[in-house]
């Protein structure tokens, strides 16, 4: 089931945890909670889906909470203003291209913890 808050869609994935869908392309500085509430039950931000950021060509911030633990394929392809990401420690798993054309993107910093196979998975960022 799926369900929006302002330019988000999260997609329910368990009963205590959702997955960041889509967002809507006009936006320009993120702050994804950790947590959100719909129905008057609280969910644990879990993923970043494919292509959850896909083309936001104005989005120039972003911050990803603790607790999410998967970075989806080309889930930020395209965001082509986007000039820094930090990677939290929760992060086991960055999907193929999760950062291609991201032309402006200078600083990726990667928490102590995220495994090594994420890490592989950050390549090609400033494709373009």
């Amino acid at each position: 089931m799926k369900f929006s808050i302002g330019k988000y869609t999260f997609e329910i994935i368990s009963s205590t945890e959702v997955e960041l869908d889509c967002v809507d392309s006009s936006v320009v500085s993120a702050y994804i909670s950790p947590t959100v509430s719909y129905q008057g039950i609280t969910y644990q931000l879990a993923k970043i889906g494919d292509l959850a950021f896909y083309g936001c060509k104005s989005l120039a911030t972003v911050t990803i909470p603790l607790g999410v633990t998967s970075i989806g394929s080309d889930a930020f392809y395209g965001c082509s203003s986007l000039s820094s990401i930090a990677i939290p420690s929760s992060v086991t798993s960055i999907g193929d291209r999760a950062f291609y054309y991201c032309s402006s993107l200078s600083s990726v910093t990667i928490s102590e913890g995220v495994g090594a196979d994420a890490c592989n998975r950050i390549r090609n960022v400033n494709a373009g």
